[in-house]
């Protein structure tokens, strides 16, 4: 009698419908995608930070002296800005080509990103950066220190905090106004990016060491089995940097900024001039 009432529960469950089916399906999806992006995110940040740091240990080694000077500097800047370049051009069309934490989290509060994307990238881009110092620290002779961010001897920990926020600030607001806004030039957002990072290091290489990136720093720090007393600096500046340029990306949204210098995504030149009549009308 128990199996016989057992059988007839189970011819009794309905079929699943069309609509739970899409849904099932729909799931599976979104979960693949992020998977994928995340994937993408760590491979991202491994190559991007192994060449940044590799760039980083030929200045060190070839310098003659532990001084910033300024070919070294320049040296530094460009390793990380033109790393950011290439690699951010190559995975763009998988994941955005982020590799950093504090751009993760912009992007979230700018409300371009879903908090479930978000929830998949960060531990992906974290040990990304682990990753990449542990294999530079294996495969080059010079000790891993040299990559490592440190605050100059002038620089307070409060100068060096609003330091890395304001040169985060920069790579955010780049970031927002040419990746995650659509326009002609999306596909030249990459150039854009590097380039405020290699603007970004020139500034800050010296004081902070240039972060702009808690994967940036952490990497490092783990693989020395060293952190300063001020390591905290090099995620809240990044995070107060990427809140402040969301912040102004939602002002800027709110107040329908095209409308302020209107015609700058038109083709034809003749098309922008009426744009611009039609606004000033």
């Amino acid at each position: 009698m128990q199996n016989s009432n057992q059988n007839t529960d189970v011819e009794q469950q309905p079929p699943p419908t069309n609509n739970n089916k899409r849904a099932i399906h729909k799931r599976r999806k979104a979960l693949k995608n992020h998977l994928l992006a995340a994937s993408s995110e760590f491979v991202g940040t491994v190559l991007f930070l192994w060449f940044a740091f590799a760039g980083t240990q030929v200045a060190a080694m070839t310098s003659d002296s532990d001084a910033i000077t300024p070919q070294r500097l320049l040296y530094i800047s460009l390793s990380f800005g033109m790393s950011l370049l290439v690699v951010a051009w190559a995975f763009y069309r998988i994941s955005g080509g982020l590799f950093n934490p504090a751009v993760t989290l912009g992007l979230l509060v700018s409300g371009t990103m879903p908090w479930l994307r978000c929830a998949f990238l960060l531990p992906a881009q974290i040990l990304g950066g682990i990753v990449a110092a542990a294999l530079v620290s294996c495969m080059f002779p010079g000790p891993i220190t040299a990559v490592q961010t440190r605050l100059s001897a002038d620089t307070s920990i409060t100068r060096g905090l609003f330091i890395e926020m304001f040169l985060t600030t920069l790579l955010v607001v780049t970031i927002l106004m040419l990746a995650a806004e659509k326009h002609n030039a999306t596909f030249l957002a990459p150039v854009g990016i590097g380039l405020a990072l290699f603007v970004a290091e020139l500034a800050g290489v010296y004081f902070t060491g240039g972060s702009l990136n808690p994967a940036r720093s952490f990497g490092p720090d783990v693989a020395a089995a060293s952190f300063p007393g001020y390591h905290y600096i090099y995620w809240i500046g990044p995070l107060m940097g990427a809140l402040l340029a969301a912040g102004y990306y939602r002002f800027a949204k709110a107040w329908n900024y095209p409308e302020a210098n209107p015609g700058q995504d038109a083709t034809d030149p003749k098309e922008r001039e009426r744009e611009q009549e039609q606004e000033q009308s």
